[in-house]
């Protein structure tokens, strides 16, 4: 099959250079890319179900006999209509097509067709608006619905498809061992291609997807890592001693035991000769994060070296300034902070002393990583909320040294089964438990209809010395009755809190706006802010009591625990209330989820189960190659692949076992997009 992966589609039969072009446009240049354009869903003619028993809703094939000439006229809005009954022996059922002049023609009164299409109830009985239909002579299958482009109809795309798999040979070099896929319960590779693309039932087409899926999800994991062993340099910047007991010294608080694991696999890496400190340290909103990095930091620095530490917008990296000096500069660490809105002559100053060495840790956005920001000995880059940096922008920053070590902090909680697929480069420490003292908070979920209520508490609250978040959904045009965060800040200062001061945030402000805003909030000079998910992250304010936001259902799980984490980090009770008038059973479900826990990584496993993987990256962000068939949401294959692999690593001596060959080429097919030129 690999051949056909050379052979370009303009070269099967019936396609040509203009229909060529329109392949391309859906990813598919060869032959073999076609065998794996695989179908986007299914129409199963096979199943005939009777007219009696067809429930309201359903997508359904039924047998029936033109019963009636067709009745034809013009809808309100002048649509052709022609409608007709067809019968079969347990019922009758109304069809109806709309700008059709020729059905009349092309179904002929008292002959037998199968028809299908979605049904539905009406006052007149079962009704079908413009199904599809074939003569009941034609063979009754499991019929493919492919992505289509203008200008390539479905029908054509199933004629090339089976003019290609007419070239695949008798015997398919499989790149799963026969004595794997009999010990994981996997079919073979050409029954898989053949029953994805045209099933001989829906239980062939299950095993075709299953082999197809476990295949590719296990490709991605073998290749990422691989792509983990082979990025990782001999340690170019080795420390010798472990300064991280002494740094507890200077703190007014206990570390948790989390904490400390985190910080002793990250020193443990970088004291090993062998590689870098490659490590994502992942923890839940207020777990600590920030300390552990400030250890690592002490430890680089008190072995003679500089510390780099990236934030992604100018207020976080301001927080992380103002804590880190605060526990490092009495030890005398030299701390500088570099971002955008510091002037140009105070820039031009901590570049020099970052190139003479006479800094030893410079916290920023992404003025760290222009041409101008030279280091004398750069040995650690820390970057905050890695989610929110590309993939180039982290390079350019490990650029400025000679192979420094990575740590990566999020807060983002990531479901344990996608850890390894969205951080395949990197080695993984979670804090999994919260500093002592922190409080709880209590998640509520309402309807507007107590809104007032809601707002009334706020008032209380407000009157108490408190502050409150209050957050609304960015707003397109032609949402309907939606307000924006700027008309709902509006109303609440002439209504609600007319007599108290209210700020507004949003993404679409200039910087310095913004900063302005959020250091009044941060000062108490503004009660109530009402924003967007702009305050997601790097907003600390400890006397911030509520957080209330506004169409909640629009929101994913891990968003919302992101928001909810903007309070409860002072000693006050705190509170989120979460506003929706959803009906759907699934936003109740899921708002439901926020209310009973607030573990971060069981939010996060609620999340993928109901919304998918979207929430949590972007593949183009993090440089996962293209997928096929799988769906990182699929928790039940992600696992089986993590086991397959695992399988897999033991048997085959680093895949330099001849048996698999083919798998390892899967690797280098799988990853040839993504400038990964390590796996060929």
């Amino acid at each position: 099959m690999a051949s056909l992966f050379n052979r370009k589609i303009e070269t099967l039969t019936g396609v040509g250079t203009k229909r060529a072009q329109l392949f391309n446009r859906l990813g598919v240049f060869s032959v073999g890319d076609l065998l794996t354009f695989y179908p986007r869903t299914y129409e199963d003619w096979s199943v005939v179900t009777n007219i009696c028993d067809v429930a309201d809703g359903t997508t359904v094939c039924i047998k029936a006999v033109v019963g009636a000439p067709f009745k034809s006229g013009y809808t309100r809005t002048s649509k052709f209509i022609a409608k007709t009954v067809v019968y079969d022996e347990t019922g009758g059922a109304q069809l109806v097509f709309f700008n059709n002049r020729y059905i009349s023609n092309m179904l002929k009164n008292g002959e037998t067709y199968l028809f299908y299409g979605k049904a539905s109830h009406t006052l007149d009985g079962v009704s079908m608006i413009s199904p599809m239909f074939e003569p009941v002579s034609s063979q009754k299958t499991v019929k493919p619905i492919y992505n289509l482009t203008a200008g390539l109809n479905n029908n054509f795309v199933i004629k090339s498809v089976k003019r290609a798999l007419a070239l695949l040979p008798e015997k398919v070099n499989d790149p799963l061992p026969e004595e794997l896929r009999e010990r994981f319960s996997l079919c073979g590779l050409k029954y898989a291609i053949e029953n994805i693309h045209f099933p001989e039932s829906m239980e062939a087409l299950e095993r075709s997807r299953k082999r197809l899926v476990a295949e590719e999800l296990l490709t991605l994991n073998l290749g990422l890592r691989d792509l983990k062993n082979h990025k990782r340099s001999l340690n170019k910047n080795l420390i010798e001693t472990d300064f991280s007991k002494q740094f507890e010294g200077l703190l007014p608080f206990s570390m948790t035991n989390a904490q400390k694991r985190a910080i002793s696999d990250c020193v443990r890496d970088m004291m090993n000769p062998e590689r870098p400190l490659n490590r994502l340290v992942q923890g839940d909103v207020g777990s600590g994060k920030t300390a552990v990095a400030a250890s690592v930091c002490y430890t680089v620095i008190r072995n003679g070296k500089q510390c780099a530490f990236m934030a992604p917008t100018e207020i976080l990296a301001e927080q992380h300034y103002n804590s880190l000096k605060e526990i490092l500069e009495p030890s005398g660490v030299r701390s500088a902070l570099l971002t955008g809105s510091v002037k140009q002559s105070e820039k031009n100053k901590i570049r020099e002393q970052l190139e003479n060495g006479e800094i030893d840790l410079v916290i920023g956005t992404h003025a760290l990583i222009t041409d101008k920001t030279v280091f004398r000995d750069l040995a650690l880059v820390v970057t905050d909320e890695q989610h929110r940096f590309g993939v180039a922008q982290r390079a350019k920053l490990l650029s400025k040294g000679n192979s420094p070590h990575l740590l990566v902090m999020s807060a983002t909680p990531i479901p344990r089964t996608l850890g390894l697929i969205i951080f395949g480069d990197l080695d993984i420490s979670i804090i999994d438990e919260l500093p002592p003292g922190r409080q709880e908070i209590d998640t509520l979920l309402i309807d507007s209809s107590k809104r007032d209520r809601a707002l009334g508490f706020i008032r209380k609250e407000v009157e108490r010395g408190r502050q409150a978040f209050i957050v609304c959904p960015l707003v397109e045009e032609g949402e309907g009755d939606l307000l924006s965060a700027e008309e709902y800040a509006a109303e609440l200062m002439l209504n609600h809190f007319s007599d108290i001061p209210v700020g507004i945030l949003h993404g679409k402000m200039k910087a310095a706006d913004k900063e302005a805003v959020m250091l009044q909030f941060s000062k108490n000079e503004l009660k109530i802010l009402v924003a967007t998910t702009v305050i997601e992250v790097g907003i600390d304010v400890p006397n911030a009591t509520i957080m209330m936001i506004e169409n909640a259902e629009r929101f994913g799980l891990s968003q919302l625990h992101q928001l909810r984490g903007r309070v409860g980090r002072g000693s006050e009770k705190s509170y989120c209330i979460l506003v929706s008038d959803s009906s759907t059973k699934t936003a109740y479900e899921r708002l439901k989820t926020m209310c009973m826990t607030r573990d971060g990584f069981e939010i996060a496993d609620a999340d993928l189960k109901l919304r998918g993987p979207g929430d949590f990256f972007g593949s183009k962000q993090h440089g996962l190659p293209p997928l096929s068939i799988s769906s990182l949401a699929d928790t039940k294959n992600l696992e089986l692949s993590q086991r397959i692999a695992e399988y897999v690593i033991k048997d085959s001596n680093g895949l330099l076992d001849d048996r698999y060959r083919g798998l390892k080429s899967e690797i280098t097919r799988l990853f040839r997009d993504t400038g990964d030129e390590t796996l060929n």
